[in-house]
């Protein structure tokens, strides 16, 4: 199978690369907003120039549970979705049988869901749950693209 095809929307693969790199794409970005919407519910704001959009003249402070705990979330996306993207595109190239990519692909994905709805209300196994799910999905991956490009 030639690149282009490999990167078409006729490829399942492909396809579900596209599909569930989005949603984490849209979910990291949501985590944003989460911490925007507590910063503000909570009169917390990082840098003084920020204040003034709470009607207030208030101070800057840190260490507020709830905005830290997104932050913390949406830190981990960031140190282990964007792997997960860039080893899944890879991953495409090889390749794969479509029912095991497919289905790694989606398990990467909905673990960080998991684990991102786990992290905000302190639920635990589920967390660790989910990061291990996304983290074996990467690990698995990234395996398979070592052993195709080798």
């Amino acid at each position: 199978m030639s690149i282009l095809e490999t990167i078409s929307s006729d490829n399942d693969v492909f396809r579900a690369y596209a599909f569930w790199t989005a949603v984490t794409v849209i979910k990291m970005l949501l985590m944003s907003g989460l911490t925007g919407k507590n910063r503000f519910k909570n009169k917390t704001f990082a840098n003084p120039e920020d204040t003034g959009f709470a009607g207030k003249n208030l101070k800057a402070k840190f260490g507020d549970e709830d905005v830290e705990r997104v932050r913390r979330a949406h830190r981990n996306d960031l140190e282990n979705c964007i792997p997960y993207m860039i080893i899944g595109l890879l991953y495409v190239l090889t390749n794969p049988t479509s029912f095991i990519a497919v289905n790694v692909i989606r398990i990467g994905a909905i673990s960080r869901i998991v684990h991102t709805v786990a992290y905000l209300n302190a639920l635990q196994p589920w967390r660790a749950i989910g990061f291990f799910g996304c983290v074996a999905a990467t690990v698995f991956m990234s395996v398979q693209v070592l052993m195709a490009f080798y």
